[in-house]
């Protein structure tokens, strides 16, 4: 369904907040960068909602469903990373905080005053940006295969910047499917592989709802651009939980271990042989450590009253 958040039409699926006397506490998923609210396994969503949870999935800004900005132009990346490795600042058409508004405003909009909070990859670094902004909306963090974004933390392997600085063949629906499918595959988690074929299925259903890289671009930019989160982590109050594959080739591990650091009491978790992907197996790694963590930290109050 499309609401309206923070002033822009954001696309949203909601599990439903329970009847009158069981209202469900909510849990705010955040997708990675250029991924659609469907990239969330249905396996986790549907755990979540077995173990009582209301759970809410949106596409960011700029992707899927959402508002695009495409009115804003193709973004120069080299020479934003070039800024960037030269301590210049970075200018992008939208922040992470503007992503993090975002994500407030559907809590807004579908009146949760509370919830936890979700995010995977750039999603974690909105879910940071959610909690330095609006501590008392946060019950619980939730940060998975995400960074910190300080300087000097370990880069992409070569193999996977050189996929990522790839594109397809053509624009042909079978060389897009296949150029994604290899990519998946190079930051793909090494004890958890994932079938030829459901790889191409999932790329392709996400494809088919919607193909917008320029979105992906732009959320590059913003996430390149937003240079001070590393110092604003220490202000970060809400209970923290922090997940990171030990086999990541895109966000290495030190990256989750670094922002671990930076939030006070936040609990760092590392799984083995995890990349930066959600396969069934790391899907039940996580939620070993994701449900106990939401069942302990509880609301204190109903996060919303239904009517």
């Amino acid at each position: 369904m499309k609401i309206r958040a923070n002033n822009i039409d954001i696309e949203v699926e909601d599990s439903g907040p329970g009847v009158a006397g069981d209202v469900r506490p909510a849990v705010l998923l955040i997708m990675g960068l250029g991924m659609q609210l469907i990239a969330w396994p249905p396996a986790f969503v549907q755990a979540l909602v077995d173990a009582g949870y209301r759970v809410i999935r949106f596409d960011n800004r700029d992707i899927g469903l959402s508002r695009h900005f495409d009115e804003c132009g193709a973004p120069n990346l080299v020479w934003a990373a070039i800024k960037f490795r030269l301590r210049l600042p970075v200018q992008s058409p939208y922040s992470l905080t503007d992503m993090a508004s975002d994500a407030l405003g559907v809590l807004d909009a579908l009146q949760i005053k509370r919830a936890h909070v979700v995010g995977v990859s750039m999603g974690g670094m909105i879910a940071q940006r959610v909690a330095i902004a609006s501590p008392a909306r946060v019950i619980g963090l939730i940060s998975i295969m995400s960074s910190s974004g300080a300087r000097g933390l370990p880069e992409a392997r070569p193999e996977v910047l050189k996929a990522l600085l790839g594109r397809p063949k053509s624009k042909e629906l079978k060389d897009i499917v296949a150029y994604y499918a290899r990519l998946f595959k190079v930051i793909g988690s090494p004890a958890f592989p994932v079938l030829e074929a459901e790889l191409h299925e999932r790329v392709l259903a996400g494809i088919q709802r919607s193909y917008h890289p320029a979105g992906s671009a732009r959320q590059t930019l913003a996430i390149v651009a937003d240079a001070t989160r590393p110092q604003e982590l220490k202000h970060i109050t809400s209970p923290t939980l922090v997940l990171h594959g030990k086999a990541d080739p895109l966000v290495p591990f030190a990256c989750g271990a670094d922002t671990a650091k930076r939030i006070a009491g936040a609990k760092l978790v590392g799984i083995e042989g995890m990349g930066h992907d959600l396969p069934p197996g790391v899907v039940q790694h996580l939620l070993t450590h994701l449900l106990p963590f939401l069942a302990t930290n509880q609301p204190a109050a109903e996060p919303v009253k239904v009517t």
